[in-house]
């Protein structure tokens, strides 16, 4: 087993005071959290909405057309939401924590430099489909948003690289404090690269299907059952449903990986304080005095799922110091919601696949219309708790086993000031995105104007 273990260095003359410190970090984990779910949308989307102008072309049907322009629409809107968020981002990478970019910028500068390309791609191309309709032919016209769809995963994908090195750091070398011997692809595509931006693409899906679906839902549960609805409905949600059970087996990847490089944060996530062969899977539970009560436990479970061994011996908290333990609770319970949310959207999308099979009538039901309305929140809830389970148990590191989080954050004044500011500003963005993504729903499906005669007079209930 490797580990990077070592002495933190400071980089910085002076610390930050407790109350900046606990700022910063709250400025940056509200803004992440915010923003990852704009930025789920941006890479499936694309997709989705591709297919449906595709299907749309190929059987004449205006149905697939109206679903296309209104998602196309939206993904206008979330796009420019989406680029104030990652602007404010990449701003508090440089402003809070100068002791990682400035110091490893260097390091991991390639994977921002190469989202930066890809975002003016998306952007340059999103404005072309978007006024493209009727002023391109349809085969021109759907291929003007491949690019945006390329784009939208791989900017994501260096993002996420750029993340896994704070888990797995590689690509240089640390010689009496100083960084040398920089190797930008070696840092970009480190061990924790595959299964976080894997999970993290497949994840995206299932947001983005299942909340698009969940919409629809509630319009059928409302009485508007139409053709349009349904197909509204049923398009996205299979998307979501199919990646569901292709997320348990890269959750079960990325589980391992945890298990091989990151075993601390194992141990967190499951409560683990004491290192022992045959460790059982803990469900639910608290971390009280140094040891995990009232939980469940499922005997071997643990040592199977991360090395296929019952009898595989699974380290603990107590392989550490407890200034090097992430907070068991938050880890454990984050992990606990990500996993729960996970099965339950798997739950429903067994019940889709094999009830469709017999049952075409399955969207007259109001049970399962409800469950999959549901689905939606459960999906954005699943992966809020996942990057809080992945960023809160490398905790105290920013850089794992070389840089701790205090050591990283900017020393001046003011940042609880900006977290103020930070809260402000994303509320008034959170109302204004709500109020203009209801606005277009309620609204006819695309606005009637000259160019668009194919669907001008199309009547949506």
């Amino acid at each position: 087993m490797e580990t990077l273990l070592s002495p933190s260095i400071t980089y910085l003359a002076e610390a930050a005071t407790p109350g900046d410190f606990a700022a910063a970090r709250t400025q940056m984990a509200l803004s992440l959290g915010w923003h990852i779910i704009i930025a789920s949308f941006g890479v499936a989307m694309p997709a989705i909405t591709l297919y449906m102008e595709w299907r749309g072309h190929r059987t004449g049907d205006v149905h697939y057309r109206l679903l296309a322009r209104r998602w196309a629409r939206a993904m206008g809107v979330l796009f420019a939401v989406g680029a104030v968020s990652g602007t404010i981002l990449s701003f508090e990478m440089g402003l809070l924590w100068p002791g990682l970019m400035g110091t490893y910028g260097q390091v991991i500068g390639l994977p921002f430099t190469l989202e930066g390309f890809a975002f003016f791609v998306e952007a340059i191309f999103l404005g072309i489909y978007l006024y493209g309709w009727d002023r391109l032919t349809p085969r021109v016209h759907l291929w003007s948003g491949v690019p945006i769809l390329v784009a939208g995963i791989v900017g994501t994908f260096c993002v996420v690289s750029a993340n896994a090195w704070m888990n797995q750091p590689k690509g240089f070398d640390l010689v009496d404090g100083k960084i040398a011997g920089v190797d930008p692809l070696g840092a970009m595509f480190n061990r924790a690269t595959g299964p976080q931006s894997v999970h993290m693409m497949v994840a995206a899906f299932m947001v983005t299907g299942f909340c698009i679906a969940s919409v629809y839902a509630v319009g059928m549960l409302r009485g508007r059952t139409d053709r349009y609805h349904r197909l509204g409905f049923l398009v996205p949600f299979t998307v979501a449903a199919v990646m569901t059970p292709v997320q348990v087996g890269v959750g079960d990847w990325a589980a391992h990986y945890v298990a091989d490089y990151q075993p601390v944060k194992l141990a967190a996530m499951e409560g683990l304080y004491e290192t022992e062969r045959g460790a059982p899977l803990h469900l639910g539970g608290v971390a009280v005095d140094g040891e995990l009560r009232y939980a469940i436990e499922i005997p071997n479970a643990l040592s199977l799922l991360a090395h296929w061994d019952p009898d595989a011996e699974i380290a603990g908290l107590d392989t550490v110091p407890p200034d090097q333990r992430p907070p068991v609770n938050v880890v454990h319970w984050s992990f606990q919601l990500m996993v729960g949310a996970g099965f339950a959207m798997l739950a429903v999308a067994a019940a889709f696949a094999v009830i469709w099979r017999w049952r075409r009538g399955l969207l007259t039901n109001r049970w399962f219309l409800r469950a999959a309305a549901l689905c939606g929140p459960a999906a954005v809830l699943a992966l809020e708790a996942g990057w809080t389970t992945t960023e809160t148990g490398r905790q105290p590191w920013v850089v794992y086993g070389i840089l701790r989080t205090h050591d990283a954050v900017n020393t001046a004044p003011g940042l609880r000031t900006g977290l103020v500011v930070l809260l402000v500003v994303y509320t008034l963005l959170t109302v204004a995105t709500v109020y203009v993504l209801r606005r277009l729903a309620r609204d006819q499906p695309v606005p009637i104007a000259p160019q668009e005669s194919d669907v001008a007079a199309f009547p949506v209930p």
